[in-house]
């Protein structure tokens, strides 16, 4: 796979095939493909708990359980924009009316936003979850190193045949993830990630955002 069809067919796959497995040798390769992403000064921030099993169900459970009872959690930091405006609010709001018109689901029927949105803590039926930390005294610039490192990660994927979607939807729940990940304190939750072989017969894997054009966000000066 060329690197430009691994990004161009990347996507955020929401139904895996459970039955499928992934090893750890497998997933092992991959994050040392996805270590040689850059980083300041070479220091590698990044720290990663690959969960599966047993551990993954109560990770799964604990998540669901706060979900549905209406505990929306906090989170450790701003992910998205204290104050939202034009032109990031509209295309959130395109996004998941997209999505949720696709699935048929009624953004104004809480039951059904919730039963949809739960999958989330259900790793969308993937056989693989991963947990991306962070030592908590990192600034700024190990914040951009990290998400390099998590791209890299996720087409390193595609080339194997897999998939992945990552999720900070299970960052306002830390305080119930990173004590099962038997993290130390001194790591905070960057993000979880599901990570399997997509269901290829699943609508919910039909669904593409859109991009914008690089002439609506390019400047060229001479």
């Amino acid at each position: 796979m060329r690197v430009s069809e691994a990004i161009t067919g990347r996507q955020s796959i929401r139904a895996f095939l459970s039955d499928r497995p992934v090893s750890d040798e497998k997933i092992e390769s991959l994050l040392n493909v996805a270590g040689r992403a850059p980083s300041g000064s070479n220091i590698q921030p990044w720290q990663v708990y690959v969960v599966r099993g047993e551990r993954k169900s109560r990770i799964t459970e604990v998540c669901s359980d706060r979900f549905l009872s209406g505990d929306e959690g906090a989170y450790e930091y701003h992910y998205y924009p204290k104050d939202w405006r034009e032109p990031y609010i509209g295309r959130r709001r395109q996004t998941g009316f997209g999505l949720y018109g696709l699935l048929g689901v009624d953004r104004y029927d809480t039951a059904s936003v919730q039963s949809y949105r739960v999958q989330n803590y259900q790793f969308f039926g993937a056989p693989v979850g991963l947990f991306f930390t962070i030592d908590r005294d990192m600034e700024q610039g190990s914040w951009l190193d990290y998400g390099m490192f998590m791209q890299s990660f996720m087409l390193a994927a595609r080339e194997a045949g897999l998939e992945s979607c990552a999720q900070a939807a299970f960052c306002p729940y830390h305080d119930s993830v990173m004590p099962l990940l038997e993290a130390p304190q001194e790591q905070m939750l960057v993000c979880g990630m599901s990570l399997g072989y997509a269901d290829p017969d699943a609508l919910v894997n039909t669904y593409r955002t859109g991009r914008l054009e690089a002439s609506e966000y390019m400047t060229v000066l001479e």
